[in-house]
C-alpha cells in the first residue's frame, strides 16, 4: 500500500488509542476520541481507512460532502446501515429525524462488549451546515458515545476550523486527542521512490510529499522522466490535485485565489503582491492575505535579527502548490491541448532559479531537525534575514527566538546547484552579510548540494546529512 510508506507512527498511534478503548463497565468513560487535521489530499482518509481495515473491529465510516443538513443526515444514516456494526439494522426500522437523535441512536447500536470505531470525515462541513453541530456532538459524546468502548475519529481539512474545534471555550474542548497529519517527508519520499538524497529533495519539492502524486512516480525514475509523463496526461494527479484542493478551500473567494496566484508566481512583498493581483486596495489585500495565512496556505515571514522589522515577506507553504502555481496553472490550456512538451521545456529553463528559493524553507527545517550535532547548537528558531532593499540577504539565521532575537546562534548560506560547490566567493559574501547583521563572530554554516570547496566555515551540510535528519 504505497500511500502508507512512512505512516508507521500514525498507524501505531491509532492502534494505541484503540487498545485504550476498554469494555463498558470497567471504566465509566471507556471511549476515546481523536481529532485528525491536515491539508486536503494529504492522505488522512486513506490512513484511517487502512487503520480500520486492519483493526478488524465493528466500524462505520461517514464522509460529509457539504450538502444540506437533511442530505447529510440521510447519508450518515445510510453509512450506518451499510457499516459493520452488529446492530445496524435498528436504522432500517427507525430513521432519526435530526442529528441529535442520529448520534444518540448510533450510541445505542455500538457494542458494549468489544471495541468499535466511528469515523466522521470532513467534520468542518457539518460545523458549517448543521446548526449548533459542535454542541450536538459534545452532548452526544458526553452523555452516550464516550460511555461505549468506541474510538471516535473526527477528520477535517480546514486546519483553522479543526484547531478551533478542540480549543478553549468551544463545546468539544479537551474531549479528544489531536493528530496533525503532514505530507510524506523527504526521507519517506526518497524511500518510496528509490531516489538518492539530492533527488529525494527534488521529488519532495515537486510532489509536496502528497501520497497520491508520489504513487504516480515510477520508483527509480528521474525528475524529468516523471514530469514528462505527468504533463502528457491532462488528468494526472500532479495537474489536478491543486485545482481540486483550491476549489474546496475557496468555493466563494475569488480574491483569495487571485492573491494566492500572485504569491505563487513569486511575488513576496505586500506592494508587489497588490500590483500582481490587479492593483487591489490595501484593505482587500490585507483581508485576503490573512485568510490565506489562517488556512496555513501562506506564511508571512519576518526577518530574524536582534532588531525589530516590519518588512514581511509572503510565501506559499506547500512546495507542490508553489510549483503548480508557478509552472502548471498558467499553462493548463497548453497541457490540455496535449502540448505538455512545451510546458516541460519551460520548467527546464526556470527550474534552477525556482528551486533555489523554493527549497530554502525545507532545508532550514531539515537543519532544525538535525541540530544539535556537536558542532552547532540546537536553535529554537531558524529562519532568514533580509533588508528592505535586499542589499543583504542571509539564507539561514539560527537564534534563541523569532523574529526579534536576544542571541544569534549561527548564520549561513544555501547553494543548491547540481554542478557548483560552495566556494571562496560564497564564503566572502556570507562573511560580508554577517557583518551587516552583527559585529559578533557568529558561527558560519553552509548548505550545499554539490559540496564545499573552501575553508573557514564552522559547519557544512549536504543532501545526505539533511535527508538523514528526517529518519526517525
Amino acid at each position: 500500500m504505497v500511500a502508507f510508506v512512512g505512516r508507521a507512527h500514525q498507524l501505531a498511534a491509532l492502534d494505541a488509542l484503540l487498545a485504550d478503548v476498554g469494555p463498558a463497565g470497567d471504566d465509566p468513560r471507556p471511549g476515546q476520541c481523536l481529532l485528525i487535521r491536515g491539508r486536503r489530499r494529504i492522505g488522512k482518509s486513506s490512513l484511517v481507512e487502512a487503520f480500520v481495515d486492519r483493526a478488524a473491529v465493528p466500524s462505520v465510516f461517514f464522509t460529509a460532502a457539504g450538502a444540506s443538513t437533511e442530505i447529510e443526515l440521510e447519508a450518515f444514516t445510510e453509512a450506518i446501515r451499510s457499516s459493520t456494526l452488529p446492530e445496524r439494522s435498528v436504522f432500517d426500522d427507525a430513521t432519526p429525524g435530526n442529528w441529535s437523535a442520529a448520534l444518540r441512536q448510533l450510541a445505542g447500536v455500538l457494542p458494549d462488549d468489544r471495541p468499535s470505531v466511528v469515523v466522521i470525515d470532513e467534520v468542518p462541513y457539518l460545523v458549517e451546515r448543521v446548526d449548533a453541530f459542535e454542541g450536538i456532538l459534545q452532548r452526544a459524546w458526553d452523555r452516550e458515545l464516550s460511555r461505549k468502548p468506541v474510538l471516535l475519529v473526527l477528520i477535517g481539512s480546514d486546519l483553522s476550523m479543526m484547531e478551533a474545534l478542540g480549543s478553549y471555550g468551544r463545546p468539544f474542548h479537551q474531549r479528544g486527542k489531536e493528530m496533525v497529519l503532514g505530507p510524506l517527508n523527504p526521507a519517506e519520499v526518497g524511500e518510496m521512490l528509490q531516489l538518492a538524497p539530492a533527488e529525494a529533495f527534488d521529488a519532495a519539492m515537486v510532489t509536496g510529499g502528497l501520497p497520491l502524486i508520489c504513487a504516480d512516480w515510477r520508483p527509480g525514475a528521474g525528475l524529468w522522466q516523471f514530469l514528462s509523463a505527468e504533463l502528457a496526461n491532462p488528468v494526472s494527479p500532479l495537474l489536478v490535485s491543486a485545482e481540486r484542493s483550491l476549489a474546496a478551500e475557496f468555493p466563494d473567494s475569488a480574491m483569495g485565489r487571485t492573491v494566492l496566484s500572485a504569491i505563487g508566481s513569486g511575488e513576496r512583498t505586500f506592494t508587489n503582491i497588490a500590483r500582481a493581483a490587479g492593483g487591489i486596495s490595501h484593505s482587500t489585500l490585507t483581508r485576503a492575505a490573512q485568510q490565506l495565512v489562517d488556512k496555513r496556505i501562506v506564511a508571512a515571514d519576518l526577518p530574524i535579527s536582534t532588531t525589530p522589522s516590519k518588512d514581511r515577506r509572503y510565501r506559499v507553504t506547500d512546495p507542490y502548490l508553489r510549483f503548480w502555481l508557478t509552472f502548471v496553472a498558467p499553462r493548463l490550456a497548453e497541457i490540455e491541448r496535449l502540448r505538455g512538451d512545451i510546458t516541460l521545456e519551460r520548467i527546464r529553463v526556470g527550474w534552477t532559479a525556482w528551486r533555489g528559493r523554493a527549497i530554502e524553507p525545507l532545508l532550514r527545517e531539515s537543519l532544525a531537525r538535525l541540530l544539535p550535532d556537536g558542532v552547532l547548537p540546537s536553535a529554537p528558531a531558524i529562519g532568514s534575514y533580509w533588508t528592505r532593499s535586499n542589499s543583504v540577504e542571509i539564507d539561514i539565521v539560527g537564534a534563541d527566538r523569532e523574529p526579534v532575537a536576544k542571541h544569534l546562534l549561527f548564520v549561513g548560506s544555501i547553494k543548491w546547484l547540481e554542478n557548483s560547490a560552495f566556494d571562496n566567493h560564497d564564503l566572502v559574501a556570507l562573511q560580508r552579510h554577517r557583518s551587516a547583521l552583527s559585529d559578533e563572530p557568529i558561527p558560519l554554516v553552509a548548505i550545499s548540494r554539490s559540496g564545499i570547496s573552501t575553508s573557514g566555515l564552522d559547519a557544512s551540510y549536504g543532501p545526505a546529512d539533511l535527508l538523514g535528519a528526517w529518519h526517525s
